[in-house]
């Protein structure tokens, strides 16, 4: 007797018809989780539209949706980026690692038929590997979230059920990296040892330590820019940003930025550190269901212009790598929150911050979280496969 629900079907997506229900089946299937943000619609949209979203001047990227007795039951993205293809290897990436991500389904064969598809997509243009989920860029939202599903994500961040885990385990997946987050309680002040070494910075002169310029928004990005690109070009799955996606992307996350949350760490005049933090704007966008009309608009944009009660998300910082593993970049990393969790709870009536995500093997950033008395709230997994 043939299963009663119907065969699964994945096809391509390929009309404007077939990318609305790409972006439908993901509020359908999550909208029962009570800790899930659903995203802006537009900023869905958008973030899958080749014209738009500056991922696909170096990427080639297929969507797919599944569908059962004609109706949406999930969908994933397979695609491989060419930058991430000429990183060496011993670093996450490199030739023939393809990705799959923006994954969802309401069932474990449904996930099988579309993972499934995906690695088939990726076989047929040549990759070797996977890397997944990747949602779509590891700038974006990487991993999937093994840890912490009794809470809403902040800012930036993926949400997905935890028994997508063992589904795509069951498919010869294994951990490949974990990434952390760490909950920071910004009422109470840091121990006094963090305290001394955030007072002997402030009397060294060769370090100053300023706020952003929102005046001067372009140059401060490309500023933070060249640090990140820096500090972060040995880390595992790192890609290179291009100036398109730093546009992008400052463009997007300009009406979040407070000139009093982001830090810029100059050592003997040269910048070599700095500190990205954002008000946590899920939790309106949350509040309004994520939809902006006909009056969500109007709550989300006063929040936007005076953020209260608002929690923090550190999502970037960086120190040049010819300072890393040394005193003064942990000296300039305590410096940089102390400020910022200075302002947080002054400015803004913030009483938590979550940091990262970061690698589980970052023993510096790992070592700065746990000595402020942080603490790890999610993991998220990527998880790797031969194909």
């Amino acid at each position: 007797m043939g299963d009663i629900r119907g065969a699964i079907v994945v096809e391509p997506v390929v009309t404007k018809g077939d990318r609305k229900a790409f972006l439908d089946v993901h509020y359908q299937l999550n909208a029962g989780d009570p800790n899930w943000v659903p995203p802006l619609r537009a900023e869905a949209a958008e973030m899958i539209d080749p014209a738009k979203n500056p991922f696909f001047d170096h990427a080639e990227v297929q969507f797919f949706i599944a569908r059962r007795n004609g109706a949406p039951v999930g969908r994933i993205s397979a695609h491989f980026d060419r930058l991430a293809l000429g990183m060496p290897p011993k670093q996450g990436m490199g030739p023939g690692t393809g990705n799959w991500g923006l994954f969802d389904a309401d069932s474990e064969d449904v996930a099988t038929a579309l993972i499934e598809r995906a690695e088939a997509w990726l076989r047929d243009k040549g990759m070797t590997r996977v890397l997944a989920p990747m949602s779509l860029s590891v700038w974006e939202e990487p991993g999937l979230l093994t840890k912490g599903h009794d809470h809403p994500p902040m800012v930036l961040m993926g949400h997905h059920p935890a028994h997508y885990q063992p589904w795509v385990e069951a498919r010869g997946y294994t951990p490949a990296k974990m990434l952390r987050t760490y909950d920071l309680d910004i009422r109470a002040d840091f121990p006094k040892l963090i305290q001394r070494v955030i007072s002997s910075g402030e009397k060294n002169p060769r370090i100053a330590v300023r706020k952003v310029d929102k005046s001067n928004f372009d140059a401060e990005a490309a500023t933070i820019l060249d640090i990140l690109n820096d500090a972060w070009s040995t880390n595992w799955g790192f890609v290179p940003i291009t100036d398109r996606e730093v546009a992008y992307t400052g463009k997007k996350l300009k009406p979040l930025v407070r000139e009093d949350l982001i830090m810029i760490a100059d050592y003997d005049g040269e910048p070599v550190a700095f500190m990205m933090t954002l008000p946590d704007v899920n939790k309106p966008i949350k509040e309004i269901g994520g939809k902006l009309f006909p009056f969500g608009f109007i709550k989300l944009l006063n929040w936007i212009r005076k953020p209260t009660n608002a929690d923090m998300r550190v999502p970037l910082m960086g120190v040049r790598k010819h300072l890393q593993s040394s005193r003064l970049a942990s000296q300039l990393a305590f410096m940089m929150i102390e400020y910022i969790r200075r302002a947080a709870l002054t400015e803004y009536g913030a009483t938590r911050s979550e940091i990262g995500w970061i690698l589980d093997d970052n023993q510096g950033m790992n070592a700065i979280a746990e000595a402020i008395d942080a603490r790890v709230n999610k993991e998220y997994t990527i998880y790797g496969k031969t194909l």
